[in-house]
């Protein structure tokens, strides 16, 4: 009866080791100082991410990911879909699920003239990123519309996001069209938004929600371990809802947010929740394609590629 006893309890331990060694591993690269990093840390608490094992590798900024994800030394990253469609049209097999649809926003003091895009003429404009940046380049075509040639009104000063923000508090930039939550910051602090990435689109014609950001990763990748992908998608997306609606779960990941004030992590938190991914389906996905040829003729190719349409395959389908 002992051996009995023992020999069940030795079959037990096997097959909870064999259980916990089936995990599936999902090395996911973030920035530290990302978003990202808030949902992943409020997702370890899910039940669902018992079926599949995090482990996460920090990136110093979006270009190291994009170099870790293509040598391999991560799965994921967090990414936009524009270059997920780049790739693909050389051959390469990655993929896009949505994660969040805010993008940028156009800033300016509060009490600045500047009231609408017009009034930036003879201004000078600070942007995150460079001549590329999508939507710098979005808000040149919202302009048009209005007779407006915005590229030759304004004195431009490119730089990374921490750049510009010292630009304009320092007063050396009359606006900034920076990342969102480097714009929530500068909110939080009396600064004025004048329009953001989903009203530039909105004016031109997108009334869609389609994500500017989300998880990327191979599709062979994905197929290989598709429970477990869709089971991290789903706790992520539970993730961000309790971020949202539970103040506790959102006092966990205060520190990681670097702000000390209240009113920084209030509006952080507000903009966050403000990009949450309500609606994915065919209506978005063909707003996603309206963007991209809009992006293709702006950029004169340099941003998208040569390929005249969004590649198929461009966006991951859970089941």
């Amino acid at each position: 009866m002992k051996f009995n006893v023992f020999f069940i309890g030795l079959f037990l331990l096997a097959s909870g080791n064999s259980y916990a060694a089936e995990k599936t591993v999902i090395r996911i690269g973030v920035q530290a100082s990302g978003t990202a990093a808030w949902e992943l840390a409020a997702l370890q608490d899910n039940p669902q991410a018992a079926d599949f094992q995090l482990k996460i590798q920090h990136l110093a900024n979006a270009e190291a990911g994009k170099i870790a994800l293509q040598s391999g030394a991560v799965d994921m990253i967090v990414s936009d879909w524009i270059w997920v469609s780049r790739l693909r049209a050389t051959g390469s097999d990655f993929t896009f699920y949505p994660y969040s649809n805010t993008s940028g926003a156009l800033v300016v003091p509060e009490n600045s003239p500047i009231h609408s895009i017009k009034d930036l003429h003879d201004k000078r404009l600070g942007i995150a990123g460079g001549e590329l940046d999508k939507n710098w380049l979005l808000l040149q075509a919202l302009a048009q519309q209005e007779q407006f040639d915005l590229n030759a009104s304004v004195e431009k000063v490119f730089g990374a996001p921490p750049l510009i923000t010292e630009q304009i508090k320092h007063n050396r930039v009359d606006a900034v069209l920076t990342y969102w939550h480097f714009a929530a910051r500068l909110e939080a602090q009396q600064y004025r938004q004048l329009i953001d990435g989903k009203g530039i689109l909105e004016g031109l014609g997108i009334m869609e929600d389609v994500p500017s950001l989300g998880y990327v990763f191979k599709q062979s990748w994905a197929n290989e371990h598709k429970q477990a992908v869709n089971h991290f998608f789903n706790a992520s997306k539970q993730a961000k809802n309790q971020l949202c609606t539970a103040d506790a779960a959102w006092k966990k990941v205060i520190p990681l947010t670097q702000a000390d004030d209240l009113p920084t992590q209030t509006k952080l938190r507000q903009r966050y929740c403000e990009g949450s991914i309500e609606h994915w389906g065919k209506p978005e996905q063909l707003a996603a394609e309206r963007i991209y040829t809009m992006l293709r003729q702006l950029s004169h190719n340099q941003l998208t590629g040569k390929s005249e349409h969004l590649q198929p395959g461009t966006f991951w389908s859970i089941e």
